[in-house]
């Protein structure tokens, strides 16, 4: 197993042991941190390594909450089948207006990715025979873990609370996720997406179909955005507009850029030092907001590359070092 594999595996089995060494309270912020590692990644495929940046992904993270609430609580459709209907319809409502958002650039590009993202909103906010209008929808059931719960009962060491039990599946289908979109940066077409965010004019030269790569890239990234949002709105027990509302969408691009867009590893860094400044700041004081502002901007401005950049600029230093020594 390679050294970054070796990695991987130790994050994954730390991230199952924090049930059984932290709190209720870290096991929460521990779900909270894995479900926004996996909408901030799936920005960075089209921000990273496409250069698009868009202001609207909010939006498929939103669809994909609704439906899998939609899906479990109304029609009593089991999480196995709720769940990937999220990607789809979030990869359905990507290829709708990627459609027109890709015969863009730049800014005319994010901001059209913000016009179509209120436009997600003002429907959820406004429907609400189906999405419960401005109330949302409370109450989204956990998927049923009878089966686990009865081993539980039968094995003291493997009971736990049903939300702990949600836990570990979203540890497990996060993980499946980052594999998969680990597997698409660095596969062909990732590079071609690469060498497009380089120089798309280049790549048009050699024949290359720009606008179909970047098309594919962000249907791409609705559908894992949209798996993102089904499991957030079971997580927080409830779906409601703000999820598709532009400020999710500027918090999950911040935390792309404190990472490091364009590393695989950066957006997920991004998420966890976010949520934990907000955490932390907020309990100190109620000025929370320009703290966490000071704090973002010293760090954007400090680590240019995003965190992960800074920890990959100082590895190879201290590489150069060790053997010069």
């Amino acid at each position: 197993m390679s050294a970054r594999g070796l990695t991987w595996l130790l994050v994954f089995v730390a991230a199952l042991l924090v049930p059984a060494l932290g709190s209720r309270f870290y096991t929460f912020l521990a779900n909270d941190v894995i479900i926004w590692a996996l909408l901030a990644t799936s920005l960075n495929l089209l921000v990273g390594y496409t250069g698009l940046v868009s202001f609207g992904h909010a939006a498929y993270f939103g669809v994909g909450a609704y439906v899998t609430g939609i899906l479990m609580k109304k029609l009593a459709v089991p999480f196995v089948l709720a769940w990937p209907a999220a990607g789809l319809f979030g990869a359905a409502f990507a290829l709708a207006f990627g459609f027109f958002c890709v015969r863009l650039t730049r800014i005319y590009f994010a901001m059209l990715t913000l016009a179509f993202a209120q436009i997600v909103w003002a429907i959820c906010f406004k429907w609400n025979e189906l999405t419960g209008g401005e109330q949302g929808m409370p109450e989204i059931p956990y998927p049923d873990f009878g089966w686990l719960e009865r081993v539980g009962a039968a094995v003291p060491l493997l009971s736990w609370r049903t939300a702990e039990y949600f836990y570990f599946l979203t540890v497990a289908l996060v993980a499946a996720s980052l594999w998969a979109l680990h597997r698409i940066v660095t596969s062909p077409f990732g590079r071609m997406l690469t060498t497009i965010r380089e120089n798309a004019e280049r790549a048009e030269f050699i024949g290359v179909n720009v606008r179909r790569y970047e098309l594919a890239a962000f249907v791409l990234a609705g559908a894992f955005a949209g798996l993102a949002g089904g499991l957030f709105g079971i997580f927080n027990r409830g779906v409601f507009p703000d999820f598709a509302y532009w400020t999710k969408s500027s918090e999950v691009l911040i935390m792309t850029l404190l990472g490091g867009m364009g590393t695989f590893l950066g957006p997920s860094i991004g998420a966890l030092v976010l949520i934990l400044l907000n955490q932390q700041i907020v309990s100190y004081t109620e000025y929370w907001p320009l703290v966490l502002g000071t704090v973002l901007v010293v760090l954007l401005f400090g680590f240019p590359g995003g965190i992960a950049g800074a920890v990959g600029v100082l590895a190879g230093r201290l590489f150069r070092w060790a053997r010069s020594a």
